[in-house]
């Protein structure tokens, strides 16, 4: 099917409706936005005189939906300017414009017999060939289009997005008893190459993939946790970032999700999957049919699991609920022998052996909910898919899971896991002793590069398909590696691309890591074409390694600081006055050090998701790896076609005086840290080091030459020192900012101001950077500096004086 999609219809304006029509807007797609018509008015139209006939009313559902969703955080939408490709409109007078869209997406309530209504008027305006799609939750898809034209019922199937559509990846596809199959494949490459998406095509059955496995996981620890003595706060330490799943966990997920969704999709599971093993698994436990009662529901409710109230000083607290008494009470500390030993291990996925052997209640718990997650989803197939990827697919997209629970299994080895799933008293799916049989030792495995999966009706291992536009780090790393230290691993991408890939702690950089770039620039300038600098951790980096920074000025080693922080300026130098092409690949946190590297590329390929800034502020500092020298750089070309050099100067001081971080990459234009026609966003972050490894070849193939190092940088000198100068001063006097906020914001102001030199002049940037790593140095022997450096390694977040 060769269709190009242009403009598209949202039917239903709620909280998932305005999300799904924020996030083709944030794609560039145009979309028109349809609700219901009030039947009578409130309050605020009566006082003005309105009556139902008037546009302001009839819109008003629809209006008020989407400013709500436009309002909240996080941001549904990229840019606060994409809401204009979003035009509003009601089911009564609009809904003929659904003829001139290219596909129409059903968000209603979730009853058939609504669902079934509103198709019935859409297909008395629904052009031909027209893509038509419900995004329910679970009503079963064959029931929809019943009644309906063939012409409907081909191009019909179910689109479950997952609430938010812009954050949560996963994009069900599922098939009506007529859809197609060119529809199907279309819908599956453009949720992944245009929404971003992990599409996956399920089976229309209850639930469908991710939320059948993902209700199970929830219920059955739901029925654990007393079994256990479990508390909320254990539970939620125990299910979440130490195994790969959201901070969140479980507990405050329910809360934020909302505790009456997860109890509507457990009660259509119990109803509708009589034949499943575990139908029982899926009755509400006795305190969840309490919460559900009182209406403790989750943060839409003020309580659920938590609760927050202000204290008798007015500051806010948050309560746990006790499952025995169901009173809440001050939060608990929860400890764990176990978790303790997996404290050196990163990588999530190595840490899993090591829990499931854990001797405390921690290991009981892992031991019992593993084997029972086993057991469910080996017996999943092929009821709800005949593909085991696809189960970890939707569980990684829809909920945030780090890895699959075929991935865990394998992690844990195949041996071991069924060994888990006979003491606690499940069994496996027959499909499972097939494999053994045929000599296969685990579910997944990687050949050339590529990822394979056990193929179940062909009883060997497949490839998994859709690979061809990804590069997957994790499957090149060794075969394809150059050289590596502790920092960093470089490895070949094939086509005299090179890829250099952060591996310290939270990709923060330190000295392995700069000599780790500068290796990979000498070995690209020797015999490569290009360098790529990216990884597929949770971050891009979130900084320098400011533990480093900290000993050395504790230590009063300010020469020892001096030439690293030199060393990182040159490294950064390095990145853009080599002999061949720089591309930074930026997605997740790229803070500081790691935004000062991006803004040293060539390019930058970033990710949509990418929250980007110059955050030093918060650590007592001005950016010292060539950041505070950037921005004065970038300040100076934007004087070419602005005349009023001050006002533009003093944005870009802002930008790092306020320590602003974009809430995703398109903001980043704004802040003149991407730059429009030359950076670019890719939404699908899959993607992300193929495209730049494919914009480091278009730059090398198009001649790429070495550049020659700026000495036209113009600075303004006193004219702009004073401005700013003036402004700390009134900022301080208001109380607005603290005697030490003010020393940095004058440091930073006599850095971009090229200094107090006497007129506008031009200078190098090795002159701004001199006086930039001056600046640096000189804040790093105050106390107050060290305070804050010292609150953030203990704490991770920033300290105000």
């Amino acid at each position: 099917m060769n269709k190009h999609i242009k403009k598209v219809a949202v039917i239903g304006s709620g909280i998932m409706g305005s999300g799904i029509a924020c996030h083709f807007a944030n794609i560039g797609v145009e979309v028109l936005l349809l609700d219901i018509v009030p039947r009578e008015l409130n309050e605020k139209e009566k006082s003005k005189g309105l009556t139902l006939k008037d546009k302001a009313v009839r819109n008003r559902i629809v209006n008020d939906s989407l400013t709500v969703a436009l309002k909240s955080k996080p941001s549904p939408i990229y840019h606060s300017d994409f809401a204009g490709r979003i035009t509003t409109g009601n089911l009564e007078d609009d809904i003929a414009k659904v003829g001139q869209v290219d596909w129409i997406i059903e968000v209603v309530v979730e009853r058939l017999d609504i669902k079934k209504t509103v198709f019935e008027n859409l297909e008395k305006h629904r052009s031909p060939g027209t893509l038509i799609t419900s995004n329910t939750s679970g009503i079963p898809i064959k029931f929809m289009s019943e009644g309906r034209s063939d012409d409907f019922q081909e191009h019909f199937c179910g689109t479950h997005f997952f609430n938010p559509a812009r954050y949560l990846k996963l994009f069900e596809i599922i098939p009506g008893p007529k859809t197609k199959q060119s529809v199907l494949d279309f819908l599956n490459s453009y949720g992944e190459k245009f929404l971003g998406k992990t599409s996956v095509i399920a089976k229309d059955t209850p639930a469908f993939i991710g939320n059948r496995i993902g209700i199970f996981s929830i219920q059955s620890l739901f029925h654990m946790v007393k079994e256990l003595g479990l508390t909320v706060e254990e539970v939620d330490k125990l299910t979440g970032p130490v195994i790969g799943r959201p901070k969140s966990a479980t507990f405050r997920t329910v809360d934020v999700v909302g505790l009456d969704t997860l109890v509507h999709v457990a009660n259509g599971i119990y109803e509708n999957c009589t034949d499943d093993e575990q139908h029982e698994l899926f009755q509400l436990p006795e305190f969840i049919q309490t919460m559900s009662d009182n209406k403790w529901l989750g943060s839409k409710t003020g309580q659920g699991f938590y609760k927050k109230v202000k204290t008798k000083d007015g500051k806010s607290d948050i309560l746990s609920l006790d499952l025995d008494t169901m009173d809440y009470r001050p939060k608990k500390r929860a400890n764990f022998a176990t978790l303790e030993i997996t404290k050196p291990i990163d990588k999530v996925i190595d840490r899993f052996k090591v829990l499931v052997n854990g001797k405390d209640k921690a290991g009981v718990f892992y031991r019992k909910s593993f084997a029972a997650l086993f057991a469910y989803v080996s017996h999943r197939i092929p009821e709800i898919t005949d593909e085991l990827y696809k189960i970890d697919d939707a569980m990684k997209a829809g909920f945030g899971w780090e890895h699959g629970p075929f991935q865990i299994w394998d992690a844990i080895g195949l041996e071991n896991g069924l060994k888990m799933i006979a003491e606690e008293g499940h069994s496996p799916a027959k499909w499972i002793k097939e494999l053994k049989d045929s000599g296969a030792s685990s579910f997944y495995s990687v050949k050339d590069g590529a990822t394979y999966f056990y193929d179940i009706p062909q009883k060997t291992m497949a490839k998994v398909p859709g690979q061809d536009a990804f590069i997957i780090l994790d499957n090149i790393r060794k075969s394809n590696e150059v050289f590596k230290n502790s920092g960093v691993v470089i490895e070949d991408l094939g086509d005299g691309i090179l890829n250099v890939e952060f591996q310290s702690k939270m990709n923060t950089i330190g000295g392995d890591v700069l000599s780790g770039l500068n290796k990979a620039v000498d070995l690209a300038e020797k015999d490569f074409q290009g360098l790529v600098i990216g990884n597929q951790a949770a971050n891009f980096s979130v900084g320098a390694n400011i533990g480093m920074i900290f000993m050395m000025a504790v230590e009063q080693e300010y020469d020892e600081l001096n030439m690293a922080i030199k060393y990182f300026q040159d490294t950064m130098m390095r990145m853009r006055y080599s002999a061949i092409p720089t591309v930074s690949a930026p997605h997740g946190m790229c803070l500081g050090g790691g935004c000062e590297l991006s803004l040293h590329a060539d390019k930058v390929v970033a990710a949509a998701e990418t929250y980007i800034g110059l955050v030093e502020f918060g650590v007592g500092v001005i950016p010292g790896g060539g950041g505070s020298k950037e921005m004065a750089l970038r300040a100076s070309d934007t004087f070419k076609k602005n005349d009023v050099e001050l006002n533009v100067l003093q944005e870009y001081f802002l930008t790092i005086g306020m320590a602003k971080v974009s809430t995703s990459a398109y903001e980043a234009y704004d802040l003149g840290i991407l730059q429009k026609g030359k950076d670019i966003i890719v939404v699908n972050k899959d993607r992300q080091i193929a495209t730049a490894k494919a914009q480091a070849k278009l730059l090398a193939e198009g001649g790429y030459t070495q550049p020659i190092k700026r000495k036209d940088v113009k600075v303004l000198g006193k004219q702009a020192l004073g401005m700013f100068l003036v402004g700390t001063d009134s900022m301080e006097a208001g109380h607005y900012i603290s005697e030490h906020d003010k020393k940095i914001a004058d440091k930073l102001a006599y850095v971009m101001a090229g200094g107090d030199l006497s007129e506008a002049s031009l200078v190098s940037e090795q002159y701004l950077l001199d006086l930039e790593r001056e600046a640096f140095l000189s804040l790093c022997t105050e106390r107050k500096t060290l305070e804050r450096i010292q609150h953030m390694l203990k704490t991770g977040k920033p300290l105000r004086n």
